[in-house]
């Protein structure tokens, strides 16, 4: 049996997510769709065949006829949705992060553990990616050693910072709207909890962020319970294109993933020299894992089965953002604990 599902959202990333499970994800029947945008939702009619199309969240879970909802809202109205959609009886997939204010996101927490019934799955897509996956299975076999500093750099290109900048107010700031990934795998690779925090930046580039107690690259180190070290950099103003890049180092090896940040094997010889193009989006780069997520989300609902990665993940990875930006702000080391 098909599981009904809804979109909520349909910018980008929602759009993605509702063309996956339109055409992508066999077991997903794609019926409905939410956005406030009534040109989104024409679209969505047009080009995916969505006939139930509404312009507010609660009006789609309560009368779309729906089993589960995947939301890809502005990041400070996931708690109140992953709230109602619960109630309502729905299972639920929600794009990272939890959301933006640490005391919602706790209230979060007990609300989702209090409806064990349902699945409940946070968008932390890296952790589906097949060179993040491979990375994982080498240092949980001890081929690195002891795992001593994780490294993770998420920046994104130049070219798109009228779309961040008109996010902006409700991104919950760089930690938590960028990081936050970067966050939840060095917990994931460090299988540990981060002790503290200290978080520097600026506006480098871009004076709009400082309005929002923000910078346009921003980095944090922190120590983890198990002595490990992490270190995070945040950044909008690549001029190269999309750049993800992480690292583990261990006592034995090192693991780099994405090191040269690249769109394919090609090598582009001309004028100029010899060069490689990078990614421009993420999509481009993480295309697959979009997919696997969700194909994930749709089979635990099926099977019954508890995903992976948790609600008490999200939480995490939320806490780390919401500190690292009070460090930020604060100039001053953050016990996290």
């Amino acid at each position: 049996m098909k599981i009904r599902t809804g979109i909520a959202g349909l910018g980008r990333l929602g759009f993605i997510h509702a063309e996956n499970l339109r055409f992508q994800i066999r077991q997903a029947e794609l019926v409905a769709a939410c956005d406030p945008d009534p040109v989104l939702l024409e679209k969505a009619e047009v080009e995916l065949g969505i006939q139930r199309t509404f312009s507010g969240f609660s009006d789609m879970i309560h009368r779309g006829d729906l089993d589960a909802v995947v939301i890809v809202t502005p990041s400070h109205l996931h708690c109140s949705q992953i709230r109602e959609a619960l109630e309502a009886g729905l299972h639920v997939f929600c794009e990272k992060p939890l959301g933006t204010d640490l005391d919602e996101c706790g209230e979060t927490m007990k609300v989702v553990e209090n409806h064990g019934q349902q699945i409940f799955m946070l968008g932390f897509m890296r952790r589906h990616d097949a060179s993040y996956r491979y990375a994982k299975q080498k240092v949980d076999e001890g081929y690195i050693g002891r795992p001593v500093l994780f490294r993770g750099y998420s920046v994104d290109p130049e070219s798109s910072i009228e779309s961040i900048l008109a996010f902006l107010p409700k991104s919950g700031g760089q930690f938590n709207d960028m990081a936050v990934h970067d966050f939840d795998l060095a917990r994931w690779f460090l299988k540990s909890e981060p002790r503290s925090v200290f978080a520097i930046g600026g506006c480098f580039a871009h004076p709009e962020f400082a309005d929002y107690g923000d910078g346009d690259n921003v980095a944090a180190l922190m120590k983890f319970k198990n002595e490990a070290m992490a270190f995070f950099l945040a950044g909008r103003t690549a001029s190269h294109g999309y750049n993800i890049e992480t690292e583990i180092i261990g006592t034995k090896a090192t693991l780099r993933i994405g090191a040269v940040p690249q769109m394919n094997l090609v090598e582009l010889m001309d004028e100029t020299g010899i060069r490689k193009e990078c990614s421009r989006s993420f999509p481009a780069r993480f295309g697959p894992a979009f997919v696997s997520e969700l194909q994930e989300f749709i089979h635990c609902i099926q099977e019954n089965k508890k995903p992976e990665i948790t609600v008490f993940d999200g939480f995490m990875a939320s806490k780390m953002a919401v500190l690292a930006t009070e460090s930020f702000r604060k100039n001053t080391l953050i016990d996290i604990e």
